[in-house]
């Protein structure tokens, strides 16, 4: 990191910026130097994104000042940003996977020979580029090839191919396993360490600790405050986001389990056909399912909710056998299952609040094979009341929601049905501080209605959290079951790695 007393490379002075309707941006300054990572955190419509835009040439603000390298300048687009040395990765790549890697670092700027693209030239200047963020494919490779995790590495080599010195980087590991997060953090340090600056946004708190040099916390559009990397804590950034203190950010209670609802015996999944998965969740009892990428976590839940058949094994509800051919069957029997890729599976992104809100129920609430437009109408009216889903109206599109509000649009769709059994998987994922409290208020009230809760996160605050009960998975099968009382993240990583010989719950 660069000596605080030099200039600061890049500096954002007093910005502010409004829609029709919303002031996006009030008064927001911020300070980058060179050879720093600055996380840049807030909720949802905090602003983040806006300013992000600003500094990428996507969006010119109403008023304020940039600077850079002390000289105040106007990025008006995406090519001065870029020409300034400003390079902007988004969550979703911007890659064109039918091209090879080095076709993509010089898309647009390909080195010329007689007038036509110098293939050699370009395969040669790409070399480099990728020894440096350690991307071991040839540049020959067509990126459609690659993983999620190596475009990532692609897009940043993309950045550095064109000399970028700062790198923003939107949630960079939101679609990454683990293996690849901890290449990407090796990565970032080492471009820290050559001089290249980062503005690193994400909500994970932990990446955040790890990787920031600094902290610039926004909340409602305007600057909430600032962290100095020896003042960086989750408990600090949290207080910053969200303006209160959430000591008590997991309010759970003690609620005396019920009976028996939901029950696995023997449960073999395609993906791991040999080993049996046996277990016991109870009304009222939240059940937390831990482990690394690729445990098998997801493929359960599919399994038991008859999204992928089971290999063999038998499932009860409350009892009575659930031959779950077809997901429909478990909703028959009370299951509702929230998936984790809530814009693929959980939505329809070009529709209605009112209308994704109203799918689970269709069946039940036909009139005469007809749609019920009255009771559809009443049944979003209550639940976005219930979830409190920030929303203009039921009408609004559900794409134009935030994450955290689209994630509640996915649970009041099952909720309507009144489920018995509720699973959940990554129920958090990539939503702000503020809406995961919302969540977690929800499954505790449900728990305590007797509804029988099984969550799979990857984040272990949540797990120790929320659950009452946890059971951890390595290489698809539960190495081991953890009560409240030995709950631990020494505990549970030493079972999700395989360190540790199964222990009976």
């Amino acid at each position: 990191m660069s000596d605080a007393l030099s200039p600061p490379l890049l500096e954002v002075r007093r910005v502010s910026k409004q829609f029709p309707g919303a002031k996006a941006l009030h008064d927001v300054s911020l300070r980058l130097s060179r050879g720093e990572v600055l996380a840049v955190i807030g909720e949802n419509g905090a602003g983040k994104s806006t300013l992000m835009k600003i500094l990428a040439g996507v969006q010119e603000p109403d008023s304020g000042e940039i600077r850079l390298e002390g000289q105040p300048v106007r990025i008006d687009s995406a090519r001065t940003a870029s020409r300034l040395g400003i390079a902007l990765i988004h969550q979703e790549l911007n890659l064109s996977d039918n091209l090879d890697i080095a076709a993509n670092l010089f898309l647009g700027r390909e080195p010329r020979r007689f007038g036509f693209i110098d293939g050699r030239r370009l395969h040669q200047e790409a070399a480099p580029v990728l020894r440096c963020i350690g991307l071991a494919w040839p540049s020959t490779t067509i990126v459609n090839e690659l993983s999620i995790g190596q475009q990532q590495m692609v897009e940043i080599a993309k950045a550095l191919a064109a000399d970028a010195r700062i790198l923003i980087m939107d949630e960079p590991t939101s679609s990454l396993s683990q293996r690849e997060t901890e290449q990407l953090y090796r990565v970032i340090r080492e471009l820290r360490a050559s001089g290249v600056s980062i503005v690193y946004i994400s909500h994970r708190l932990g990446e955040v600790k790890e990787l920031a040099d600094r902290v610039t916390v926004l909340r409602d559009g305007q600057n909430a405050g600032e962290l100095t990397r020896d003042e960086i804590s989750h408990d600090r950034m949290v207080k910053l986001m969200v303006g209160r203190d959430l000591s008590q950010f997991y309010e759970r209670r003690t609620h005396a389990p019920g009976r028996t609802l939901l029950e696995a015996r023997g449960v073999r999944t395609r993906v791991h056909p040999n080993h049996e998965l046996s277990f016991q969740v109870r009304a009222g009892e939240i059940v937390g399912v831990a482990g690394l990428v690729g445990a098998g976590r997801t493929e359960l839940l599919c399994a038991l909710f008859g999204i992928d058949p089971m290999v063999n094994g038998e499932v009860f509800v409350e009892g009575k056998p659930l031959v779950a051919r077809h997901p429909l069957d478990a909703v028959r029997a009370g299951l509702a299952l929230v998936p984790e890729d809530r814009k693929q599976q959980g939505v329809f992104l070009e529709m209605a609040v009112r209308e994704n809100l109203s799918l689970a129920s269709l069946r039940r609430d036909q009139r005469r094979g007809f749609l019920n437009r009255s009771v559809e109408r009443i049944l979003a009216s209550e639940m976005i009341r219930q979830l409190n889903v920030k929303t203009p109206s039921d009408r609004q599109t559900v794409q134009f929601l935030s994450g955290g509000n689209q994630q509640k649009v996915v649970l009041g769709k099952w909720l309507a049905l009144r489920p018995r059994g509720l699973l959940l998987d990554e129920p958090t994922r990539g939503i702000d501080v503020g809406a995961k409290q919302e969540i977690y208020r929800l499954m505790e009230k449900l728990a305590g209605e007797g509804v029988a809760i099984l969550f799979v996160s990857s984040e272990m605050e949540e797990i120790l959290g929320m659950s009452d009960r946890v059971l951890v998975m390595h290489e698809g099968r539960i190495t081991g079951e953890l009560n409240r009382e030995e709950l631990s993240e020494e505990a549970i990583m030493r079972l999700a790695t395989g360190t540790v010989e199964a222990s009976s719950g």
